[in-house]
């Protein structure tokens, strides 16, 4: 959340920063409610002035013997008028706090402005595509094939957008978590987190996601419970109102959750396969760290990503976002794009931002040293990585004439096995 403090002051940037995002405020209402609410607070701070003077002369007038009578009608209206002027403040205090919920993060002055993926830049690559003397199939033929994707049994049991593995695809995606998580907590220094699955709604519009993205999230019927769309909103909120201290910066956790998203806005998009479901797996990487070095501890972070794409042998590219691909919350993105043989083209399988001070702002979350006063942490979030996606290029990648799966070298020890055998 942006300090409204802030918004007030510098409307014009901010005006110029949701152009360059793409996104549409009504700060004209903004402007209205904003001067309404000051209007009426300079009225209560002089009804009350002018209280404390009646107040005065009603103890005067009836100490002379004098009647107070006409003064003490008019000391009842004015607190009549404070009680009105201070509800309507009060109404529109809590309409300001709703806007603001809705204002996304500014972006951070390296990020290219532009419309949309169009505009993004590539930083670097790794590898190459493999090299294929037959055509590659794509990962829900080669999964039916070898009878470790069932699409079908997944539509029976809870409808599209869901995916049923079997066997050593199953396995494939537990070896996968297990592999990441392992890398996460024993080389690159996060401390893993298993938490709950659901979230209130505190939670969520702590890290952002509420009020914009409600549409996007499966909600529990008559609870303030939803289902988690990511482990980046639990994490979030592991210190929500709480103060730590300096030398603790940063703190690296790293968390596996299922995640669900309604996909609301993708009606068309990636029908076939597993690309886009409505629940997948995914392993979160998360910081909190101090402002100074939240940059540097967002390029260690889009290295630890990286490193598990290496070890897998995944040809891949990293792309910076531009400012009207960047996320609600962000103030600086990079994606990681893995190498899909079937359609010969990148696909977004991590994505790592820094999002300054806005999740904490929202969520309360300072650190204070031993002088000085408390400041907003920097929040930092990445997919380390989702297991679907990984699933997919693995698949795809590692594809055999015959049908087969070879596996990757650093997953055999997970998969007791070199290879998923064609049926």
């Amino acid at each position: 959340m942006i300090d409204l403090g802030y918004f007030r002051e510098h409307l014009r940037e901010i005006e110029t920063m949701l152009r360059n995002r793409n996104a549409k405020l009504d700060l004209d209402a903004f402007r209205q409610i904003d001067a309404e609410r000051r209007r009426r607070i300079t009225s209560v701070e002089r009804l009350k002035a002018e209280r404390n003077r009646g107040s005065e002369e009603v103890g005067r007038l009836k100490k002379s013997g004098r009647d107070a009578s006409a003064l003490m009608t008019r000391m009842k209206q004015i607190a009549e008028e404070i009680k009105a002027d201070d509800a309507t403040a009060a109404e529109l205090e809590e309409k300001l706090r709703v806007f603001m919920l809705t204002v996304p993060n500014i972006p951070h002055s390296s990020v290219p402005i532009g419309k949309g993926a169009e505009d993004n830049v590539e930083v670097r690559r790794w590898g190459a595509p493999p090299k294929f003397d037959f055509a590659p199939k794509p990962h829900w033929e080669l999964g039916e094939a070898a009878g470790i994707l069932d699409l079908e049994r997944a539509v029976k049991i809870a409808g599209t957008r869901f995916a049923l593995y079997r066997g050593a695809g199953a396995r494939l995606e537990r070896a996968l978590a297990n592999f990441f998580l392992d890398v996460h907590t024993r080389e690159q220094g996060y401390t893993e987190i298993l938490p709950p699955f659901i979230v209130n709604t505190a939670s969520l519009v702590a890290d952002g996601k509420l009020p914009k993205f409600a549409g996007d999230m499966f909600h529990l019927e008559n609870t303030d419970l939803w289902l988690t769309t990511t482990a980046e909103t639990e994490l979030t909120n592991l210190y929500r109102d709480e103060t730590l201290d300096e030398s603790a910066l940063p703190i690296n956790v790293c968390a596996w959750t299922a995640c669900f998203r309604s996909e609301a806005g993708a009606a068309g998009k990636d029908t076939r396969g597993i690309k886009r479901q409505h629940q997948f797996q995914k392993v979160e990487m998360f910081k909190f760290t101090h402002p100074e070095t939240s940059y540097d501890e967002l390029e260690k972070m889009v290295h630890d990503a990286e490193d598990l794409l290496q070890r897998l042998g995944l040809h891949y590219r990293v792309m910076q976002l531009c400012t009207g691909d960047i996320g609600f919350a962000s103030s600086k993105t990079y994606d990681i794009e893995v190498w899909v043989p079937s359609a010969n083209e990148f696909m977004e399988i991590s994505s790592c931002s820094n999002c300054e001070a806005f999740q904490a702002h929202r969520a309360g979350i300072r650190f204070k040293g031993k002088v000085g006063k408390s400041e907003f942490v920097h929040t930092l979030n990445g997919s380390g990585l989702p297991t679907g996606r990984t699933w997919i290029a693995i698949v795809e990648n590692y594809q055999q004439a015959d049908g087969s799966v070879a596996i990757p070298e650093v997953l055999r020890p997970f998969m007791g096995a070199d290879r998923i055998p064609a049926r």
